[in-house]
C-alpha cells in the first residue's frame, strides 16, 4: 500500500471523507454494450490492480495443496449453508420440472396452449401446475441424476450428459420456495461441479493422448496454451459454443461457470471470460438467484488462483445495490412485509460472506485498505458510495476481513460507520 493510499484509508473511515468520494475519485465512463451477445467484448468494469495469477511462492504452497484446501473451505461452507437454512418435509414445485418427477407424463399440452389457459385462468394454472414432493425424495433425485449424468459420460453419451445438465440447472430459476433454495444450490452445483471435472479431464486427456491412447506428451502444472495440442483446443472450443447456444441466461451463466477453468486450454488468462460472466449476471433480475449465481463464480473462479480482484470487487457492489433496494424497500420481489425482506436478507448474506472472504484471500493485510478504496470509488455517484459501506451486512463483512491493527488505527471513524449502519439487513444487539 503507498503512503497516499493509507491516508486515503484513514480518511476513508471518516464520515467526511466518505460524504466526498465524488471530489476524490475519478468516475468511470457509462458504457451500455451488451456482454450477453458479445464473447469478444471488453466491458467496462472496475479492475482493481494489474492481473496476476497466484505463484507459489507469493502464497508459500504447492498449488495442488491449496486446491485442496480452497476445496475443503467450500465443503465445509456447504454444508454450513444447508445447516442454516433447514427447510420443511415437503416441498411445492411446478410439475413442470420434469427432470424431479421422472415418472410424472407430461400434460401433453404444447407450451402455447399452456400459455394460453394461463392467460384465461392463471390462478387455476397456478394450482394445476404445482406439485408437492418430500424434501428427501427431490435430495435423492437429485443424486440419482448425478450419477445418471456420470453413467451418461462413461458410455460417451456426452450429448445426454449436457441435457440433463441444463435441466438441473433450469431449477436454480425457481425461487418460490426461498428457504430451500440454498440447499437446491449446494446440490446442483455439486452436479455442476462432477461436469466440470469430467469436460476437464476429457480436454486434458485429448492434450496429452492421440485418438488410440499412444502418450504424446504430459502437461505441466503451470501449463500454457502453447503446450496444448490443436484437437484439445478443438474440443475445448465446441464446448464452450455447445454452452453459449443455450437459450435461458441462468443455465448458460452456470455452465459455463462449471467449466470455467477449461479456458486455459484456450487462454493464459481467464480473466476476461470472468468480466464477461460478471456481467452477464446482472441480466438475471431475481436477487436471490444472482446473488448465488455469483456466489458460484466466486467458487468456480477460485480453481484459477487469480489475484486480481476486479469481479470480486464488481459483484461486492452489485450485491450491495440489490441489498440497499431491500432495506429501503425499493425493489420489486415478492417480499414486501418486514419478515419476507429481512428473511430474503438473511439468504443474500452467505454470498456476501463467501465474497468478501475471497476478496480478501491470499493477499498482505497491507492491501485490505487499497481494496476497500477500490470498492468505494468504483460506485457511480455519492449516495450509492455511501450505501457501499451503510449496508450493516456488507460492513460487517469487510470488517471481519481487517486486521487488528487496521481496525485499531481507525477505530473512530469505524464505529461512526457502524452507527450510521443500522438497518435490518443485520441483526443489531444491544
Amino acid at each position: 500500500m503507498t503512503d497516499d493510499s493509507l491516508v486515503v484509508m484513514k480518511d476513508l473511515m471518516s464520515n467526511y471523507c466518505i460524504m466526498g468520494f465524488a471530489n476524490v475519485f475519478k468516475r468511470e465512463k457509462v458504457s451500455f454494450s451488451d456482454p450477453l451477445t458479445q464473447h469478444n467484448v471488453e466491458p467496462v468494469i472496475f479492475m482493481g490492480e494489474d492481473v496476476k495469477f497466484v505463484s507459489k511462492t507469493a502464497v508459500g504452497g504447492d498449488l495442488k495443496e491449496l486446491h485442496e484446501v480452497s476445496r475443503k473451505e467450500w465443503v465445509n461452507f456447504n454444508r454450513t449453508l444447508m445447516q442454516k437454512f433447514p427447510v420443511a418435509k415437503t416441498i411445492r414445485i411446478a410439475s413442470t420440472s420434469d427432470v424431479i418427477f421422472r415418472n410424472a407424463k407430461a400434460s401433453g399440452r404444447s407450451l402455447t396452449t399452456l400459455r394460453l389457459e394461463e392467460l384465461d385462468d392463471p390462478q387455476k394454472i397456478a394450482v394445476q401446475e404445482v406439485k408437492v414432493i418430500t424434501q428427501q425424495d427431490y435430495v435423492l433425485r437429485l443424486r440419482e441424476l448425478n450419477d445418471e449424468i456420470a453413467k451418461a459420460w462413461k458410455f460417451e453419451d456426452r450429448v445426454t450428459a449436457l441435457k440433463l445438465s441444463i435441466k438441473v440447472t433450469r431449477l436454480l430459476s425457481d425461487t418460490s420456495v426461498k428457504e430451500f433454495y440454498p440447499t437446491l444450490f449446494v446440490l446442483v452445483t455439486n452436479i455442476l461441479d462432477t461436469l466440470g471435472s469430467l469436460v476437464w479431464e476429457r480436454i486434458k486427456r485429448k492434450a496429452e493422448y492421440d485418438d488410440n491412447g499412444t502418450l504424446v506428451c504430459c502437461l505441466p502444472e503451470n501449463f500454457t496454451t502453447k503446450d496444448v495440442r490443436s484437437e484439445a483446443k478443438e474440443t475445448c472450443n465446441n464446448w464452450f459454443c455447445k454452452i453459449g447456444s443455450i437459450r435461458e441466461l441462468l443455465p448458460r451463466i452456470y455452465l459455463e461457470l462449471a467449466i470455467l477453468r477449461c479456458w486455459h486450454f484456450l487462454q493464459d488468462s481467464s480473466l476476461d471470460a470472468l468480466e464477461r460472466l460478471t456481467m452477464m449476471i446482472r441480466g438475471l433480475a431475481d436477487p436471490l438467484a444472482s446473488a448465488y449465481c455469483r456466489l458460484y463464480m466466486t467458487h468456480c473462479a477460485q480453481e484459477l488462483l487469480a489475484s486480481d480482484s476486479g469481479f470480486l470487487i464488481t459483484s461486492v457492489n452489485d450485491i450491495t445495490t440489490t441489498l440497499s433496494k431491500i432495506v429501503y424497500g425499493t425493489v420489486t420481489t415478492n417480499a414486501k412485509s418486514l419478515e419476507d425482506r429481512k428473511l430474503l436478507l438473511s439468504l443474500l448474506e452467505p454470498s456476501v460472506e463467501w465474497i468478501t472472504k475471497c476478496l480478501f484471500k491470499y493477499r498482505s493485510q497491507l492491501k485490505c485498505g487499497d481494496i476497500l478504496v477500490d470498492i468505494a470509488s468504483v460506485r457511480n455517484n455519492t449516495k450509492l458510495a455511501v450505501k457501499c459501506f451503510e449496508v450493516s451486512v456488507i460492513l460487517h463483512n469487510l470488517l471481519r476481513e481487517l486486521s487488528t491493527e487496521i481496525v485499531g488505527a481507525n477505530a473512530l471513524g469505524i464505529i461512526d460507520m457502524i452507527e450510521k449502519a443500522k438497518d435490518i439487513s443485520l441483526d443489531q444487539v444491544g
